[in-house]
């Protein structure tokens, strides 16, 4: 009875981390209760206890005091030295913008060929939101935007179903968030950067949804990498026009 009891908690071990990998459940979600989630899973609610304290002594899932138990980062916190250095340097932005072009035209290739009907309707779902926030008549909080618009590119991802890349993605959360701030903080309010910047987003969810692979990963890379040149651009111009200050008060 030893030897079964345990093989049914490796089972819902198994069960979780493959909910996990596959991005059912994110890191730092909070867990279901332990009725909701037996039920789901369905495994009695001892067999769930054993197998959530195996994922525990692993490291996957953590428990807090007031918290309850939740999914751990699968990358490393993005508090390290090395993580501050790319949050604080705005030179870094191009590298991610490079490193986001590259992983999210993939990301976006894949979700074509992959994508299920139920990815779709979460991408339509998050792309729509991100569509009535720019059609809102109401100010909108510039990062409140930003975190619509990297749920929407996430969602993409999320749709290639490639564990790995989306657990990559994930673990830049916050530099990505930071890169979309940039892009919508100096691009946003320029009409003819606006109207490029949506047509790219409406380029990439049609790609996707209509399952066309290579339109969908040219869509995502002519999306980031026109962001970066048209920022590169702002910065060239504002360097100009600096120097000709600069000359002008006797510099």
């Amino acid at each position: 009875m030893v030897e079964e009891a345990r093989q049914i908690a490796d089972l819902v071990a198994d069960r979780i981390e493959t909910l996990i990998l596959d991005g059912v459940l994110k890191p730092r979600q909070r867990l279901p209760s332990e009725r909701q989630l037996s039920e789901k899973l369905g495994f009695s609610r001892s067999a769930l206890r054993e197998g959530l304290k195996l994922l525990r002594a692993r490291g996957i899932i953590l428990t807090e005091q007031g918290r309850g138990s939740y999914v751990a980062r699968m990358m490393p916190e993005p508090s390290t030295p090395l993580m501050h250095l790319f949050s604080e340097h705005p030179r870094t932005l191009y590298d991610l913008l490079e490193v986001r072009a590259l992983l999210e035209g993939e990301s976006a290739r894949l979700a074509a060929m992959r994508g299920t009907e139920a990815d779709f309707i979460m991408i339509r779902r998050r792309y729509e939101e991100m569509v009535a926030l720019i059609q809102s008549e109401e100010p909108v909080e510039l990062r409140e935007h930003a975190r619509v618009d990297h749920a929407f590119h996430l969602a993409v991802c999320e749709a290639s179903h490639n564990p790995v890349l989306v657990h990559t993605l994930q673990s830049l959360t916050d530099l990505l968030i930071s890169s979309v701030f940039a892009s919508l903080n100096n691009l946003y309010h320029r009409p003819v950067q606006k109207r490029q910047i949506d047509r790219q987003h409406a380029r990439l969810f049609h790609a996707v949804v209509d399952r066309l692979p290579e339109q969908a990963r040219r869509a995502a890379v002519e999306h980031i990498q026109g962001i970066r040149d048209e920022l590169q651009d702002i910065e060239v111009e504002e360097q100009r026009l600096l120097r000709a200050s600069m000359r002008l008060n006797g510099w």
